[in-house]
């Protein structure tokens, strides 16, 4: 059994199992209350689940992309509880669970999922379908872009079924992660996957005032 987090977009956490399937789910569209709701979804998620925190196998922590403070506090909250629950933390890329709940809702063939990235711009990943494991296939490294340059900036545009989505399920996140390991796939890196670069930077130096 898993805990799974995501903070990409809104904020989702549940509680899976590979055999029983999704046991609890709490999930906001807030993108900007991360923070005040993600300690009260997991303790009602916990709690409603019947899973005693000794009985997780561990804890999932969606990547991103996502704006740098949202994507923060859902890794910082899935690192704090695998620490204190003394449990493994597994990465998934959060798109890749988007595409995973599409797939296991009966979809076939290439699929484009497109977020908001904001500042005017959108996020694409691209798959080719499932592999024999039903885990998505990524067809090319995922992107931003405008809106209207889409369909220049995704090689074979017309052949991809686009869904876009506006936020990221944790039960679906936590569901692929137990079907990743289950077929011995690997997880995402450590680094998070931010939108763009964060626009505060470290100090130069204090500056002459004369």
């Amino acid at each position: 059994m898993l805990l799974a987090i995501d903070t990409s977009a809104g904020t989702s956490v549940a509680v899976v199992d590979r055999e029983r399937g999704v046991l609890c789910e709490r999930s906001s569209a807030d993108t900007r209350g991360h923070a005040e709701i993600i300690g009260t979804f997991i303790a009602e998620c916990v709690a409603e689940s019947g899973v005693p925190i000794t009985a997780l196998s561990g804890i999932v922590a969606g990547m991103g992309p996502g704006p740098f403070t949202g994507l923060r506090v859902g890794i910082a909250a899935a690192q704090a509880f695998a620490l204190g629950a003394d449990a493994p933390l597994v990465r998934v890329v959060s798109p890749d669970a988007i595409a995973f709940a599409h797939y296991s809702a009966g979809a076939t063939g290439p699929l484009l999922v497109v977020t908001d990235a904001r500042r005017r711009e959108v996020y694409w990943s691209a798959y080719r379908g499932v592999d024999d494991a039903g885990i998505p296939d990524r067809a090319e490294p995922a992107g931003l872009a405008r809106p209207d340059d889409l369909a220049v900036a995704v090689a074979g545009y017309d052949s991809y079924e686009r869904l876009d989505a506006a936020d990221v399920s944790a039960a679906a996140l936590g569901l692929l992660a137990e079907a990743m390991f289950s077929a011995g796939r690997s997880f995402a890196g450590a680094a998070p996957l931010y939108l763009r670069a964060p626009d505060a930077v470290a100090s130069a130096g204090p500056k002459r005032v004369s």
